[in-house]
């Protein structure tokens, strides 16, 4: 088994790729539904991870479920990347978490869903 990747809808997917390009994603492939309604865009990061995003003509607000609450990604420097990138709020500032052996940080993306910054403290 293996992971392929996880879809989100976005309200405008040329903000949000910009968005994950910070992090070194970079947009692989692409297509548009039968309907011509809703484009799929994917950017992946260097291990071939993919994030599928859904565009849907129109829709600009989503409903978070409670059974997703962020995507993490690692950073060698949580600090420095927290002061460089564009980012859409932010939900907690950088700081040491001893028990997961991490630095973290917790920002919001263009649609308003959490991702945390991640840089190990070994």
């Amino acid at each position: 088994m293996e992971f392929i990747h996880l879809n989100i809808n976005v309200a405008d997917a040329d903000e949000t790729i910009e968005f994950y390009e910070q992090f070194g994603f970079e947009e692989s492939w692409e297509f548009e539904t039968p309907d011509g309604e809703t484009q799929n865009r994917y950017i992946a990061d260097e291990n071939g991870i993919e994030l599928q995003l859904s565009d849907t003509d129109g829709e600009a607000e989503f409903e978070e479920g409670t059974a997703w609450d962020h995507l993490a990604i690692g950073v060698d420097d949580v600090d420095e990347v927290f002061a460089e990138i564009d980012h859409y709020g932010v939900v907690k500032e950088p700081g040491d978490q001893p028990e997961a052996g991490a630095r973290t940080a917790f920002v919001y993306d263009p649609d308003g869903r959490k991702v945390e910054l991640v840089e190990s403290l070994d």
